[in-house]
C-alpha cells in the first residue's frame, strides 16, 4: 500500500451495521422512555412515528458515519435540514437530541476517540437541522 495506512471510518470503528443499529435502537429507547427526552418523543410523533424514525435514522447514520449509503439509495439525497423541515428545530430540540445522543452513546459502551468523533459529527449535523430560535 505504497506505505499509507488506510483510515478505517468512523462506522467501522464502532462496529459497523450492528454498532450503528444499537446506538440507534439506545437512543430511541431513550427518547420513549427517559421523562427528560418528552419533548422530543413528541416530536416524533408529528412524523411518521418512532418506529420509522429508527428505520430511517439507521439508513442515514450507516452512510453518514461512512458505511453503506442506505438512506441515498433509498431516497437519492441526505439533506437533514430538508428532511426535518416539517418539525420546528430550535436550540433547545437540537441540545435535547444531542443530551439523548449522548446518553445513547455511553448506554452502548462507546468512549474515547470514537465518542468524541461521533459528538463532534452528530454536533454539526445538529446545528444543519436547526429551523428555529
Amino acid at each position: 500500500m505504497n506505505g499509507l495506512k488506510q483510515k478505517q471510518s468512523l462506522y467501522d470503528s464502532i462496529g459497523g451495521e450492528e454498532g450503528v443499529r444499537n446506538l440507534v435502537e439506545a437512543f430511541y429507547d431513550i427518547v420513549e422512555t427517559n421523562p427528560d427526552a418528552k419533548e422530543l418523543h413528541l416530536l416524533h410523533l408529528r412524523g411518521h412515528g418512532v418506529a420509522h424514525s429508527r428505520i430511517e435514522q439507521f439508513n442515514f447514520l450507516s452512510g453518514f458515519l461512512g458505511g453503506p449509503q442506505y438512506y441515498v439509495q433509498k431516497y437519492g439525497h441526505a439533506h437533514l435540514r430538508e428532511m426535518h423541515a416539517h418539525i420546528p428545530i430550535g436550540l433547545n430540540e437540537r441540545d435535547l437530541w444531542l443530551a439523548c445522543m449522548a446518553k445513547a452513546i455511553h448506554k452502548v459502551g462507546l468512549g474515547g476517540q470514537a465518542a468524541e468523533q461521533l459528538m463532534r459529527h452528530f454536533t454539526r449535523a445538529a446545528e444543519d437541522c436547526r429551523n428555529a430560535r
